[in-house]
């Protein structure tokens, strides 16, 4: 049986496998396993800063979402911003992706949460249905970015 839970620190080297197929696809970034553990431990001890929700059937993770909290002056309080978003491949289909979001959504709304906020590819035309269906919608912003890591030597 499959259900939705919040990750653990034991979880890390199944998310990064996750994240390895997910990173991947994306055109903006690529897999690396030391940043994605550091990153992932620093959420899961930080509950405060937001929350990973896994797809689980006993003790394999087959899925997970990340949501980050934040404070909207526009909103005027906690928004989330959801992020890897990934059912694996071998999984997809059986309706495990909507059940993850949805469960992501009722985690936000018991958060308190005024808004959730995404980004997917813009050729990723499968995933902008997805979270259309969820009643997600096209915003006017676009998303600009400013990298500060330095490159590596």
């Amino acid at each position: 049986m499959t259900t939705v839970t919040t990750a653990k620190l034991a979880d890390i080297p199944q998310l990064c496998a996750l994240l390895d197929i997910l990173f991947s696809q994306e055109a903006d970034f690529q897999p690396d396993q030391v940043k994605q553990s550091t990153a992932l431990h620093e959420i899961i001890a930080r509950p405060e800063m937001g929350c990973i929700l896994v797809l689980r059937d006993g003790n394999t993770i087959s899925g997970m979402v990340n949501l980050l909290y934040t404070i909207s002056t526009a909103c005027g309080g906690k928004v989330a911003i959801l992020e890897d978003m990934i059912v694996h491949p071998l999984q997809r289909n059986n309706g495990f992706g909507s059940q993850l979001l949805q469960a992501a959504i009722a985690h936000a709304e018991r958060e308190g949460c005024l808004r959730i906020t995404l980004l997917t590819d813009r050729s990723n035309d499968f995933a902008q249905r997805f979270y259309r269906r969820h009643g997600f919608s096209s915003s006017e912003m676009i998303p600009l970015r400013l990298s500060m890591e330095r490159p590596r030597r």
